[in-house]
């Protein structure tokens, strides 16, 4: 018998071609019993009808893809760093999505490299979402910004909103959605995720950081996997670098080098949008641009991006 997962993306046609890798690791990793019921989230303007995107119900026969226009919502949103006002769009899923009480929410910045069954069945209770906590994670800038700006009681945690579960009929019954319609023009730096936090905190329960593998994390697991190991136990610092979910909510790989990029670009190949041309123009061009880098700047490239221990 096969166990469904429903799961929702929201993005616009800007990030087609990363959500169709997204999409791609997703099904690629999927166990022989598990069958994804993707919906795609989207803005009325955007028309989906001629993407590659509807080929992959062919591809994969493990799922089934429903694109719905969300009309007048959140229009005038606040908007910072080129988010769209389709991430807000997360935030009324319940309502959009009247099939399910729970589903996994996903960005499309995102590499899946196993199946989603272990996330899906965590048992919510009284809780509206389950996600990563980013605290242990964040700059010294953002904890000034949670504690002085929006007076964020930090023992809650502050929850990364890329990777979420969510429970659904909770959220609907306690009408947790007109809070959230009630803050989506606030200008907060945060957009969404400072939503999610401050109507949620202390109703979100935490997942280990494999379910949300931040760059953030990701150079914590490197520079610093003690601490990390302290919160979490060694075999989730282990599960998190061989399998995490990879979430760059940072440098994108289709637009230069970052951490994992390495990772995105081997199932770009795997997907329906590979293009070689593409590919070797981009490849061309950052190796140009990397000889014509004074050493100074090469070696600051290279502290930015650690690498991998060995021994992992």
């Amino acid at each position: 018998m096969k166990s469904i997962i429903p799961i929702l993306f929201t993005f616009d046609q800007k990030l087609e071609i990363p959500a169709g890798v997204c999409i791609t690791s997703l099904l690629s990793n999927a166990n022989p019993d598990t069958f994804y019921d993707i919906f795609i989230l989207h803005s009325p303007s955007c028309d989906f009808s001629d993407s590659k995107l509807n080929s992959l119900p062919a591809i994969f026969k493990n799922c089934r893809l429903t694109f719905r226009p969300v009309v007048n919502e959140f229009v005038g949103g606040y908007q910072i760093r080129g988010i769209p006002e389709t991430a807000y769009y997360r935030l009324i899923a319940p309502e959009l999505i009247p099939e399910y009480d729970k589903f996994l929410y996903s960005d499309v910045d995102v590499i899946f490299r196993e199946d989603l069954g272990r996330y899906f069945k965590i048992d919510l209770g009284d809780c509206y979402f389950a996600g990563v906590d980013s605290l242990p994670v964040i700059s010294n800038d953002d904890r000034n910004y949670l504690k002085k700006q929006l007076h964020f009681k930090a023992e809650k945690g502050y929850y990364y909103s890329g990777n979420l579960l969510i429970n659904a009929e909770l959220i609907k019954k306690d009408g947790i959605i007109t809070r959230f319609r009630s803050l989506g023009k606030e200008r907060f730096r945060y957009q969404d995720m400072d939503i999610i936090n401050l109507v949620c905190q202390g109703r979100i329960r935490s997942i280990p950081p494999a379910f949300c593998l931040t760059t953030y994390y990701y150079k914590a697991l490197i520079t610093d996997s003690e601490m990390i190991a302290r919160l979490y136990g060694e075999e989730e610092v282990h599960h998190a670098l061989s399998s995490g979910i990879v979430h760059y909510n940072g440098a994108k790989p289709w637009q230069g080098p970052c951490p994992n990029a390495d990772i995105w670009w081997a199932y770009y190949r795997k997907s329906i949008f590979f293009n070689e041309s593409f590919c070797y123009s981009f490849w061309t061009e950052q190796r140009d641009s990397l000889l014509h880098m004074s050493l100074i700047k090469r070696l600051k490239h290279l502290l930015r991006y650690p690498l991998d221990r060995k021994e992992w």
